[in-house]
């Protein structure tokens, strides 16, 4: 007998308690950075989404797109200004942010799911007023933050075998107004407004780490804040992070912060003894 076929059948009985742990969960994934413009990358992300749903999940992907808007913008001649460090969103690009996360960004991710055999739809934060946000910032113009989240769309999808795909982007308070929404904003709004049992942030570095530069598998709420405090966690992973610890005051009951490039990596969080990143709890 070949032994990758033994090997393969070790694994999925290996696997079996943790599918039965999440059979029926909730796991939101944020899905983002360099994965999205690869190919490959973006087939094996949307073979492990499929497998998730086949075996019981319900996963829900929410998507970011930071590349694809910066070269639209550059395309169309649209030059960008910043407030400290931060893209001003004037009505123009707010235009383009919408045409390129809940058009083409979306519909690439929805084709790549429903191509390995899933059923996917996609659909962003103004339907059927999924997001409200209100201005998160003022000087940074229509860039929002969620001040109401309307889910019930969310579950008639998966309720009905269809996992959704979310691009962040969120209508007003006030009429005729549209928000670019940060993505692990959304993704963080969306699994607490879901009570999700899992949100899954997939990014660009191994996880959250120590001192030594070591990654942190598993923490508390409180050491977070601490490892914050202190200055261990700065820069770009104080707002993932912060976006973890909202989510789990929400009722989230995990979050892990994982590195997207890894193959599989959502399915080695899930289905393995010791994950792929930093779990969170509260």
């Amino acid at each position: 007998m070949n032994r990758d076929w033994i090997a393969t059948a070790r694994t999925l009985s290996e696997a079996l308690p943790y599918l039965q742990r999440f059979t029926g969960a909730i796991v939101v994934v944020k899905f983002g950075g360099n994965a999205m413009g690869d190919d490959e990358a973006m087939a094996d992300f949307a073979r492990d989404i499929v497998l998730m749903r086949q075996v019981g999940v319900n996963p829900v992907v929410v998507h970011g797109g930071g590349p694809m808007i910066n070269s639209m913008l550059d395309k169309l001649g649209i030059q960008s200004k910043f407030v400290r460090g931060k893209r001003v969103t004037d009505k123009a690009t707010v235009e383009v942010v919408e045409m390129v996360l809940a058009g083409l960004v979306n519909k690439r991710i929805v084709q790549a799911i429903n191509d390995e055999g899933g059923r996917a739809v996609g659909i962003c934060g103004k339907d059927d007023d999924l997001m409200v946000c209100e201005a998160d910032d003022p000087e940074l113009g229509f860039v929002g933050k969620p001040v109401e989240m309307n889910v019930q769309v969310i579950r008639d999808l998966y309720n009905a075998g269809i996992i959704p795909v979310i691009a962040p982007v969120g209508t007003g308070v006030n009429d005729n107004e549209t928000f670019n929404v940060n993505g692990d904003t959304a993704a963080g709004a969306i699994a607490g407004a879901l009570q999700a049992d899992r949100l899954l942030l997939l990014t660009d570095v191994p996880g959250v780490k120590n001192k030594d530069g070591e990654v942190l598998t598993e923490m508390t709420s409180e050491q977070v804040r601490a490892l914050i405090a202190d200055g261990t966690i700065a820069g770009g992973m104080i707002p993932k992070t912060e976006t973890a610890l909202d989510a789990i005051e929400k009722g989230v009951r995990g979050v892990v912060i994982l590195d997207g490039r890894a193959p599989n990596a959502a399915l080695l969080e899930l289905y393995t003894e010791h994950g792929a990143g930093s779990l969170i709890r509260g």
